[in-house]
């Protein structure tokens, strides 16, 4: 039986644009205030991470043609995705350390990097949790959903952010480093976080992404003591 979704209130608030074709879902509590996004695609619509299952999300992606793939990026961004699969028939992409997560659902797996369509793809990135990604699209100059893997600071700075649920800081770390070893500035201008996006104060994505990441002192970081 197909759940019913939740009915949106009064403050229900409508998924915004955040650059061309590229529109973010309002923070929820299912994934503990992650942000969630939406890329349309001649190829096939992505869903990044679970937005909040309700009647207003719903019709904004049905409205512009429904969801091909649903990225999960980690762990805590699955949310409701059972529901979501059955209500938008879309096919589930997670890296296999994770798919166990979610028993009963068919989805798709991959190891280290996975192609979505021609602009897009998958990249492992752990150290938040064990099967931590980001999806990368090299339209508008590139674009990095990372999901927690890196998330803005009070500065709005992209950082990697230590937690006392870090599956393995020193990993984390190395995943940045493989990230400025892959991209240049020619070829990461945008970062869209998975969370702490109100610390963007306004902002709808961090701007001149590779040079603020390159500003990031890793050597220092790996010695910094988690957040609880």
């Amino acid at each position: 039986m197909c759940p019913l979704p939740e009915q949106p209130s009064n403050t229900t608030k409508a998924p915004r644009p955040v650059l061309d074709s590229i529109f973010a879902f309002p923070p929820h509590r299912d994934t503990l205030g992650g942000t969630s996004y939406f890329i349309v695609r001649n190829e096939g619509n992505i869903l990044i991470d679970c937005p909040a299952l309700d009647e207003t999300n719903l019709d904004f992606v049905r409205s512009l043609g429904g969801v091909r793939w649903l990225f999960i990026s980690h762990r805590g961004a699955i949310g409701k995705t059972s529901e979501l699969q059955q209500l938008l028939n879309c096919e589930i992409l997670i890296q296999e350390q994770e798919a166990y997560l979610l028993p009963g659902l068919t989805v798709t797996t991959f190891s280290q990097e996975f192609h979505l369509a021609t602009t897009a793809q998958i990249i492992w990135t752990p150290g938040h949790s064990p099967g931590s990604s980001c999806l990368y699209d090299r339209d508008l100059g590139g674009v990095l959903f990372s999901g927690r893997h890196l998330i803005p600071n009070q500065q709005g700075e992209p950082i990697p952010l230590r937690t006392a649920k870090t599956f393995h800081w020193p990993r984390q770390i190395k995943s940045t480093q493989a990230l400025l070893e892959r991209f240049t500035p020619d070829t990461l201008q945008y970062i869209c976080p998975g969370a702490n996006t109100g610390f963007l104060r306004g902002e709808r994505v961090i701007d001149e992404a590779y040079r603020r990441l390159a500003a990031l002192d890793l050597t220092a970081l790996l010695q910094v003591q988690p957040i609880l």
